[in-house]
Protein backbone atom coordinates (compact mmCIF):
# COMPACT_ATOMS: atom_id res chain seq x y z
CA UNK A 1 0.00 0.00 0.00
CA UNK A 2 1.21 3.37 -1.03
CA UNK A 3 1.46 5.44 2.23
CA UNK A 4 4.39 7.89 1.53
CA UNK A 5 5.86 8.78 -2.08
CA UNK A 6 9.15 11.65 -3.24
CA UNK A 7 8.98 13.88 -6.18
CA UNK A 8 11.92 15.07 -8.13
CA UNK A 9 12.92 16.99 -10.80
CA UNK A 10 15.90 16.59 -12.58
CA UNK A 11 18.20 17.23 -15.43
CA UNK A 12 17.49 20.44 -17.91
CA UNK A 13 14.29 22.47 -16.13
CA UNK A 14 11.46 23.14 -18.15
CA UNK A 15 8.17 25.22 -17.76
CA UNK A 16 5.52 23.45 -16.23
CA UNK A 17 7.58 21.26 -14.16
CA UNK A 18 6.10 23.51 -11.17
CA UNK A 19 2.28 22.65 -12.02
CA UNK A 20 3.13 19.15 -12.21
CA UNK A 21 4.50 19.22 -8.73
CA UNK A 22 1.56 21.21 -7.38
CA UNK A 23 -0.78 18.36 -8.95
CA UNK A 24 1.19 15.63 -7.10
CA UNK A 25 1.07 17.26 -4.55
CA UNK A 26 -2.77 18.20 -4.27
CA UNK A 27 -3.91 14.72 -5.51
CA UNK A 28 -1.51 13.02 -2.51
CA UNK A 29 -3.12 15.52 -0.11
CA UNK A 30 -6.85 14.32 -1.20
CA UNK A 31 -5.56 11.07 -1.07
CA UNK A 32 -4.37 10.79 2.13
CA UNK A 33 -0.71 9.98 1.19
CA UNK A 34 2.20 11.78 2.64
CA UNK A 35 4.90 13.83 0.14
CA UNK A 36 8.23 14.37 0.33
CA UNK A 37 9.97 16.54 -2.39
CA UNK A 38 13.44 15.89 -2.96
CA UNK A 39 15.63 18.67 -3.60
CA UNK A 40 18.48 18.95 -6.64
CA UNK A 41 17.46 15.79 -8.36
CA UNK A 42 19.33 12.64 -8.35
CA UNK A 43 22.23 14.39 -5.70
CA UNK A 44 19.91 15.36 -3.56
CA UNK A 45 18.13 11.67 -3.25
CA UNK A 46 21.54 10.83 -2.48
CA UNK A 47 23.03 13.80 -0.55
CA UNK A 48 19.08 12.86 1.66
CA UNK A 49 17.77 16.44 0.52
CA UNK A 50 13.86 16.26 1.21
CA UNK A 51 11.37 18.71 2.60
CA UNK A 52 7.76 17.48 3.60
CA UNK A 53 5.23 19.10 1.39
CA UNK A 54 1.51 19.96 1.90
CA UNK A 55 -0.87 21.92 -0.48
CA UNK A 56 0.22 25.33 1.17
CA UNK A 57 3.68 24.95 -0.23
CA UNK A 58 2.70 24.69 -3.85
CA UNK A 59 -0.48 26.96 -3.25
CA UNK A 60 0.97 29.52 -5.39
CA UNK A 61 3.51 27.93 -8.40
CA UNK A 62 1.17 26.87 -10.93
CA UNK A 63 2.23 30.05 -13.07
CA UNK A 64 6.07 30.13 -11.99
CA UNK A 65 8.80 28.74 -14.37
CA UNK A 66 11.74 26.34 -13.70
CA UNK A 67 11.15 24.06 -10.74
CA UNK A 68 11.25 25.71 -6.99
CA UNK A 69 12.70 21.80 -5.94
CA UNK A 70 15.98 22.70 -7.81
CA UNK A 71 17.69 20.62 -10.44
CA UNK A 72 21.09 19.12 -11.05
CA UNK A 73 22.68 16.88 -13.80
CA UNK A 74 24.22 14.49 -11.56
CA UNK A 75 26.33 11.40 -13.49
CA UNK A 76 27.30 9.78 -10.42
CA UNK A 77 23.89 8.17 -10.16
CA UNK A 78 25.12 6.08 -12.75
CA UNK A 79 27.14 4.18 -10.21
CA UNK A 80 25.17 0.97 -8.45
CA UNK A 81 26.46 2.46 -5.05
CA UNK A 82 25.19 5.70 -5.24
CA UNK A 83 21.70 4.74 -6.26
CA UNK A 84 22.39 1.99 -2.84
CA UNK A 85 22.52 5.07 -1.02
CA UNK A 86 19.66 6.78 -2.51
CA UNK A 87 17.40 4.31 -2.17
CA UNK A 88 18.50 3.66 1.69
CA UNK A 89 17.79 6.93 1.76
CA UNK A 90 14.16 6.79 0.83
CA UNK A 91 13.76 3.57 2.95
CA UNK A 92 14.90 5.31 5.87
CA UNK A 93 12.27 7.66 5.21
CA UNK A 94 9.45 5.48 4.20
CA UNK A 95 8.66 6.54 0.97
CA UNK A 96 7.02 4.10 -1.05
CA UNK A 97 7.46 5.26 -4.47
CA UNK A 98 9.30 7.92 -6.44
CA UNK A 99 8.14 9.93 -9.30
CA UNK A 100 10.41 11.74 -11.61
CA UNK A 101 10.04 14.80 -14.20
CA UNK A 102 12.33 15.24 -16.83
CA UNK A 103 13.88 13.87 -20.02
CA UNK A 104 15.54 10.76 -21.00
CA UNK A 105 18.46 11.59 -18.71
CA UNK A 106 16.22 11.17 -15.58
CA UNK A 107 14.26 8.52 -17.26
CA UNK A 108 17.12 6.23 -17.43
CA UNK A 109 18.07 6.81 -13.83
CA UNK A 110 14.20 5.53 -12.88
CA UNK A 111 14.70 2.95 -14.97
CA UNK A 112 18.05 1.69 -13.04
CA UNK A 113 16.26 1.92 -9.81
CA UNK A 114 13.01 -0.06 -11.02
CA UNK A 115 15.62 -2.63 -12.24
CA UNK A 116 16.52 -2.42 -8.45
CA UNK A 117 13.14 -3.05 -7.08
CA UNK A 118 12.50 0.61 -5.79
CA UNK A 119 9.25 1.90 -7.79
CA UNK A 120 9.07 4.72 -9.98
CA UNK A 121 7.19 6.46 -12.17
CA UNK A 122 8.41 8.82 -15.14
CA UNK A 123 6.65 12.24 -16.48
CA UNK A 124 8.35 13.91 -19.16
CA UNK A 125 9.52 17.45 -18.62
CA UNK A 126 11.87 18.83 -21.40
CA UNK A 127 11.53 21.87 -23.81
CA UNK A 128 12.96 19.20 -26.49
CA UNK A 129 10.21 17.09 -26.81
CA UNK A 130 12.54 14.89 -27.16
CA UNK A 131 11.21 11.53 -25.26
CA UNK A 132 9.30 8.62 -26.82
CA UNK A 133 5.91 7.54 -26.14
CA UNK A 134 4.38 10.97 -25.95
CA UNK A 135 3.13 13.36 -28.50
CA UNK A 136 4.52 16.57 -26.17
CA UNK A 137 5.79 17.08 -22.91
CA UNK A 138 6.01 19.33 -20.21
CA UNK A 139 7.46 22.85 -21.57
CA UNK A 140 7.58 21.91 -25.55
CA UNK A 141 4.86 24.28 -25.97
CA UNK A 142 6.30 26.98 -23.68
CA UNK A 143 9.96 27.35 -25.23
CA UNK A 144 8.10 27.01 -28.38
CA UNK A 145 5.92 30.04 -28.19
CA UNK A 146 9.24 31.68 -27.01
CA UNK A 147 11.21 30.55 -30.09
CA UNK A 148 8.45 32.35 -31.89
CA UNK A 149 8.44 35.64 -30.33
CA UNK A 150 12.09 35.63 -31.05
CA UNK A 151 11.56 34.83 -34.28
CA UNK A 152 9.03 37.41 -35.28
CA UNK A 153 11.46 40.13 -33.46
CA UNK A 154 14.13 38.59 -35.76
CA UNK A 155 12.18 38.91 -38.58
CA UNK A 156 11.47 42.63 -37.92
CA UNK A 157 15.15 44.01 -37.74
CA UNK A 158 15.95 41.35 -40.58
CA UNK A 159 13.31 43.42 -42.91
CA UNK A 160 14.39 46.55 -41.74
CA UNK A 161 18.03 45.98 -42.81
CA UNK A 162 17.46 43.60 -45.79
CA UNK A 163 19.55 40.90 -43.73
CA UNK A 164 20.11 37.23 -43.19
CA UNK A 165 19.15 36.29 -39.87
CA UNK A 166 19.75 32.82 -38.73
CA UNK A 167 18.60 31.60 -35.18
CA UNK A 168 19.78 28.68 -33.81
CA UNK A 169 17.20 26.95 -31.42
CA UNK A 170 17.26 24.04 -28.64
CA UNK A 171 16.14 20.58 -29.09
CA UNK A 172 19.31 18.19 -28.82
CA UNK A 173 19.37 15.85 -31.25
CA UNK A 174 15.09 16.33 -32.11
CA UNK A 175 13.98 18.75 -34.43
CA UNK A 176 10.93 19.29 -32.67
CA UNK A 177 10.76 23.25 -31.46
CA UNK A 178 12.83 24.11 -34.79
CA UNK A 179 10.35 22.72 -37.38
CA UNK A 180 7.19 23.75 -35.86
CA UNK A 181 8.83 27.50 -34.94
CA UNK A 182 9.89 27.46 -38.50
CA UNK A 183 6.16 27.26 -39.74
CA UNK A 184 4.60 29.44 -37.04
CA UNK A 185 7.41 31.79 -37.99
CA UNK A 186 7.38 31.95 -41.01
CA UNK A 187 10.74 30.95 -41.99
CA UNK A 188 12.32 30.55 -45.53
CA UNK A 189 14.78 27.93 -44.49
CA UNK A 190 14.89 25.07 -41.92
CA UNK A 191 17.93 22.59 -40.49
CA UNK A 192 16.83 19.87 -38.37
CA UNK A 193 18.96 16.86 -37.43
CA UNK A 194 16.45 14.50 -39.56
CA UNK A 195 17.16 16.33 -42.35
CA UNK A 196 19.88 16.48 -44.87
CA UNK A 197 22.14 18.94 -44.27
CA UNK A 198 23.83 20.66 -47.02
CA UNK A 199 25.66 24.17 -46.64
CA UNK A 200 26.27 24.59 -50.40
CA UNK A 201 22.72 23.77 -51.30
CA UNK A 202 21.68 25.94 -48.43
CA UNK A 203 23.91 29.15 -50.23
CA UNK A 204 22.69 28.17 -53.68
CA UNK A 205 18.98 28.46 -52.65
CA UNK A 206 19.36 31.66 -50.74
CA UNK A 207 21.25 33.24 -53.62
CA UNK A 208 18.11 31.95 -56.36
CA UNK A 209 15.61 33.57 -53.86
CA UNK A 210 17.90 36.84 -53.73
CA UNK A 211 17.83 37.06 -57.71
CA UNK A 212 14.23 36.57 -57.66
CA UNK A 213 13.98 39.37 -55.37
CA UNK A 214 13.62 37.95 -52.18
CA UNK A 215 15.32 40.95 -49.84
CA UNK A 216 15.64 39.20 -46.69
CA UNK A 217 15.17 36.11 -44.48
CA UNK A 218 14.89 34.00 -41.37
CA UNK A 219 17.06 30.56 -41.37
CA UNK A 220 15.85 28.40 -38.40
CA UNK A 221 18.46 25.57 -37.09
CA UNK A 222 18.53 22.90 -34.36
CA UNK A 223 21.76 23.13 -31.89
CA UNK A 224 24.47 21.30 -32.65
CA UNK A 225 24.08 20.71 -36.00
CA UNK A 226 27.22 23.22 -37.09
CA UNK A 227 29.00 26.51 -35.74
CA UNK A 228 26.13 28.98 -36.80
CA UNK A 229 28.34 32.00 -36.42
CA UNK A 230 30.41 30.59 -39.04
CA UNK A 231 27.46 29.49 -41.19
CA UNK A 232 26.35 33.22 -41.07
CA UNK A 233 30.23 34.49 -42.50
CA UNK A 234 30.04 31.67 -45.55
CA UNK A 235 26.73 32.89 -46.27
CA UNK A 236 27.69 36.61 -46.23
CA UNK A 237 30.60 35.83 -48.43
CA UNK A 238 28.82 34.05 -50.74
CA UNK A 239 25.32 35.88 -51.01
CA UNK A 240 26.98 39.53 -50.61
CA UNK A 241 24.12 40.03 -48.08
CA UNK A 242 24.51 41.21 -44.24
CA UNK A 243 24.02 37.71 -42.09
CA UNK A 244 23.66 37.30 -38.45
CA UNK A 245 23.07 34.19 -36.28
CA UNK A 246 21.39 34.43 -32.91
CA UNK A 247 21.94 31.65 -30.62
CA UNK A 248 18.72 31.51 -28.10
CA UNK A 249 20.13 29.14 -25.90
CA UNK A 250 18.39 29.38 -22.28
CA UNK A 251 16.06 31.81 -22.32
CA UNK A 252 14.28 29.32 -24.62
CA UNK A 253 13.43 27.16 -20.80
CA UNK A 254 12.64 30.30 -18.95
CA UNK A 255 9.37 32.08 -18.11
CA UNK A 256 6.06 31.39 -16.91
CA UNK A 257 4.56 28.28 -18.72
CA UNK A 258 1.43 28.46 -21.31
CA UNK A 259 -1.49 27.11 -20.54
CA UNK A 260 -1.44 24.30 -21.93
CA UNK A 261 1.99 23.39 -20.34
CA UNK A 262 -0.17 23.91 -17.16
CA UNK A 263 -2.77 21.78 -18.26
CA UNK A 264 -0.78 19.03 -19.64
CA UNK A 265 1.51 18.79 -16.19
CA UNK A 266 -1.79 19.13 -14.26
CA UNK A 267 -2.99 15.78 -15.88
CA UNK A 268 -0.39 13.94 -15.96
CA UNK A 269 0.68 14.48 -12.01
CA UNK A 270 -3.14 13.08 -11.34
CA UNK A 271 -2.47 10.47 -13.54
CA UNK A 272 0.92 9.22 -11.52
CA UNK A 273 -0.90 9.38 -8.13
CA UNK A 274 -3.90 6.68 -9.94
CA UNK A 275 -0.70 4.36 -11.87
CA UNK A 276 0.82 4.07 -8.14
CA UNK A 277 -2.74 3.55 -6.50
CA UNK A 278 -2.78 0.97 -9.13
CA UNK A 279 0.46 -0.49 -8.49
CA UNK A 280 1.61 0.40 -11.86
CA UNK A 281 5.00 0.73 -11.30
CA UNK A 282 7.69 1.38 -13.75
CA UNK A 283 5.98 3.33 -15.92
CA UNK A 284 6.22 6.86 -18.01
CA UNK A 285 3.16 8.87 -18.77
CA UNK A 286 2.55 10.43 -21.94
CA UNK A 287 -0.18 12.14 -24.13
CA UNK A 288 -1.53 10.88 -27.45
CA UNK A 289 -4.33 11.96 -29.38
CA UNK A 290 -4.79 14.04 -26.03
CA UNK A 291 -5.28 11.10 -24.33
CA UNK A 292 -3.16 10.38 -21.16
CA UNK A 293 -1.49 7.50 -21.13
CA UNK A 294 1.74 5.21 -19.69
CA UNK A 295 3.65 2.84 -20.84
CA UNK A 296 6.65 0.67 -19.36
CA UNK A 297 9.35 3.09 -18.62
CA UNK A 298 12.41 0.96 -20.38
CA UNK A 299 10.20 1.46 -23.67
CA UNK A 300 10.98 4.93 -23.85
CA UNK A 301 14.60 3.82 -22.64
CA UNK A 302 14.70 1.63 -25.52
CA UNK A 303 13.11 3.87 -28.20
CA UNK A 304 14.63 6.97 -26.56
CA UNK A 305 15.28 8.47 -29.91
CA UNK A 306 11.39 10.04 -30.91
CA UNK A 307 9.87 9.43 -34.22
CA UNK A 308 10.34 12.61 -36.78
CA UNK A 309 7.11 13.34 -38.63
CA UNK A 310 8.29 13.40 -42.37
CA UNK A 311 5.08 15.39 -43.45
CA UNK A 312 6.42 18.32 -42.02
CA UNK A 313 9.08 18.42 -44.06
CA UNK A 314 6.71 18.55 -46.79
CA UNK A 315 4.84 21.24 -45.70
CA UNK A 316 7.89 23.23 -44.80
CA UNK A 317 9.00 23.32 -48.15
CA UNK A 318 5.16 23.98 -49.86
CA UNK A 319 5.60 27.21 -47.57
CA UNK A 320 8.41 28.62 -48.54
Amino acid sequence: MIKKIAVLTSGGDSPGMNAAIRSIVQTSCNKKIKILGVLDGYLGLCKNKMIKLNKNIVSNIINRGGTFLGTARYLNFLKKNERKIAIQNMKNRKIDALIVIGGNGTYAGANKLNKMNFPCIGIPGTIDNDVSGTDFTIGYHTALETVVQAIDRLRDTSCSHKRISIVEIMGRYCGDLTIFSAIAGGCEYVITPEMKYDKNKLIKKIKQDIKTGKKNAVIAITEKICDVKKLAKSIEFHTKRETRATILGHIQRGGAPVAFDRILASRMGFYSIELLLQKKFGKCIGIQDNKIIHHNINYSIKFMKKKFQKKLIEIVNNLN
